[in-house]
């Protein structure tokens, strides 16, 4: 996990920084981020969350190559964008990868089989995004074979995988990581979970199609998405307080990348209806809703999976240090994504790198923490 964690930040970073210097192909950066950094983060993520949910105990070690093979095949993806290898390159990455999701699926059923008792409704939007990643990753594999579709099945493959595959990975877990990162209980996150699941896969699935179509075809999916996101935000609120949710930084990344993603639906109508730019809100996906997003997540991830087991001082403190300026980080990457939107671009890219910034800088300090020898 740490080492897929590692590697996944070290992507993110890198592409943040060739997007804002003009370096490489757009395609090729934008891979970067997503096929070596986000997905492979995902499959750990997904390997972590559900032996909890399942209450099925620690995950099967056979299954640790998963996330660094994914990892390694985005490399190729990446070299394939870039020009340094084949193009054909692209296509058998995206084979393994549809092989590697379909691996990870079957594994969370047979965990889900193995449950006593009723597993968390989590799972379910789990298994979900899958899917989305499965028919994202589909979409590229016909577009040898349908060349005239190009252009549709490239928007059917990008809307499937921001809303899809990550909108419901984060959508499903964080019901669930936001309350321990506070560590109080939400009695209500598993009736949201179940209540919303089929509104925001049909909304992502409705996006996906009216990108191709027509944009009012998307307008409905946006604002199923929308709604169901905002309700969320207001649960959290009614149940913790403002200023819980603001003063953990962990927990104030989290509500930021929540308040990032329905800033980037409306960026994507607009987009849709020719009011802005389609790079313009894809930045605003990634620096309100992807960024903030990953940094509070590992926030509370990472000092568990450096030191799995009963909780000790060493893991406090490392958590200490990497939320230490959540809120913030939190807060500038909204601000940057406003101001991307708004034209702005070198402010918003500023922005960008100081939350960024912060956030390489809590982590260096974090890696300093030792297991007490005595």
């Amino acid at each position: 996990m740490i080492r897929t964690a590692s590697l996944s930040l070290l992507a993110l970073i890198a592409s943040v920084v060739l997007a804002l210097s003009g370096w490489g192909s757009p395609l090729a950066v934008a891979h970067l981020a997503f096929a070596v950094g986000i997905v492979p983060l995902i499959f750990a993520a997904m390997m972590h969350f559900v032996p909890v949910l399942t209450r099925t105990g620690d995950t099967d070690p056979r299954m640790a190559w998963l996330p660094t093979a994914v990892q390694l095949v985005g490399l190729l993806v990446v070299g394939g964008m870039q020009g340094i290898l084949p193009y054909g390159t692209v296509y058998a990455a995206a084979a393994f990868d549809i092989v590697a999701a379909a691996v990870l699926i079957n594994w969370i059923a047979l965990r889900v089989r193995a449950t006593l008792g009723t597993p968390h409704p989590g799972w379910r939007w789990y298994g979900v995004a899958i899917g989305c990643l499965i028919l994202a990753l589909a979409s590229i594999l016909l577009t040898p074979f349908w060349p005239n579709y190009w252009r549709a099945l490239r928007l059917f493959h990008l809307h499937l995988n921001t809303l899809g595959l990550v909108g419901l990975a984060a959508l499903g877990t964080l019901p669930v990581l936001l309350p321990t990162a506070l560590g109080k209980p939400d009695p209500e996150s598993a009736g949201w979970l179940r209540r919303r699941l089929w509104l925001v896969a049909s909304g992502a699935l409705l996006v996906a199609t009216g990108a191709v179509i027509a944009w009012p075809f998307s307008a409905p999916g946006a604002m199923l998405i929308f709604v169901s996101v905002l309700g969320l935000a207001g649960q959290w609120v009614r149940r913790f307080g403002v200023r819980p949710l603001v003063t953990d930084g962990a927990a104030a990344s989290l509500l930021a990348s929540l308040c990032g993603l329905l800033l980037a639906l409306l960026a994507g109508l607009l987009h849709g209806a020719g009011f802005l730019s389609a790079g313009a809100s894809l930045s605003a996906w990634v620096a309100g809703f992807l960024l903030p997003l990953v940094s509070g997540a590992l926030s509370q991830l990472l000092p568990v999976w450096r030191w799995p087991g009963p909780a000790t001082p060493e893991r406090l403190a490392m958590r200490q240090r990497l939320a230490a300026t959540g809120a913030l980080r939190g807060a500038l990457f909204v601000a940057a994504a406003l101001a991307l939107l708004a034209g702005f671009q070198r402010l918003g890219g500023g922005l960008l790198l100081a939350a960024v910034g912060l956030f390489v800088v809590a982590l260096a300090q974090a890696v300093r923490v030792q297991r007490s020898t005595r």
